[in-house]
């Protein structure tokens, strides 16, 4: 199996065109010394014609060989290339899956810089279970993803969003403080508030309540989603369509052994 590298470089034509020069000149190479070292005893006239043959025939063979090859090989990239994105993607709202989101934001915690700050928000849309039931769930589905939208409107590059599950997401956001993350918070629930959101075509109301944690010294997921969590059923519990971001040094139950 070729290395990943080789696989990637070869989802461009012009990679296609110089593994293509590259394999038919390699034979060629290789042919021509072989036939000196073979028949370099033959004398002059039969050397020269089969160094002659030597590039010919490597030639002739060679360049639609690795041409189809080299497509192959291409076609065989993307495709993992896709299947991959698909692996890691919700279908519905083109967000991270809890999967990929876990696993990402856990890699970031555990390589991050000492000392760097961010914080993760958990994000849930409010009386969700109405909108099923008054529209059904297509108009559900529709206002998932336009809360998806609204929520990546809002971030920065190097933000991640993921959708947990059901109507409930999560974002992680590097390098920002708890005030930082309170005004990404507050601006992602006006977006949702000001979305438009017309199942029955009428303009319906959506909101989001957020929950979230800012951190700048040890966490691990597990105790940052919990703590975020915790925040976001303290916001459902307080009336909804409203943001609670707390700080972890300030927040005393957690328990950094466990995330280490």
């Amino acid at each position: 199996m070729m290395p990943s590298k080789t696989l990637t470089a070869l989802q461009s034509w012009s990679s296609v065109g110089r593994w293509t020069l590259f394999g038919t000149t390699a034979c060629v190479v290789i042919s021509v010394i072989f036939n000196a070292l073979m028949f370099g005893d033959l004398g002059p006239a039969a050397l020269q014609r089969s160094i002659v043959s030597a590039v010919v025939l490597p030639v002739m063979l060679g360049v639609p060989l690795f041409f189809y090859m080299s497509i192959r090989v291409r076609g065989l990239a993307i495709t993992n290339r896709r299947l991959g994105l698909v692996a890691r993607t919700d279908s519905l709202t083109a967000c991270l899956n809890r999967g990929a989101f876990t696993s990402k934001v856990g890699s970031l915690l555990a390589h991050r810089p000492y000392g760097a700050n961010g914080a993760l928000l958990m994000i849930d849309a409010d009386n969700f279970k109405s909108i099923n039931d008054l529209f059904g769930h297509d108009a559900g589905d529709e206002a998932l993803t336009i809360i998806a939208r609204s929520i990546r409107t809002i971030l920065r590059a190097g933000d991640l969003v993921g959708r947990m599950g059901g109507e409930e997401f999560g974002v992680y956001l590097p390098d920002v403080d708890q005030r930082g993350a309170e005004t990404v918070a507050e601006r992602i629930r006006r977006s949702v508030n000001l979305a438009v959101f017309a199942p029955d075509g009428q303009q319906r109301s959506l909101s989001v309540s957020i929950g979230g944690v800012a951190f700048d010294g040890p966490a691990g997921f597990s105790e940052l989603f919990r703590i975020a969590d915790q925040r976001l059923y303290g916001a459902k519990q307080t009336g909804r369509n409203r943001v609670t971001v707390v700080h972890v040094n300030d927040y005393p139950v957690i328990d950094l052994k466990r995330s280490a």
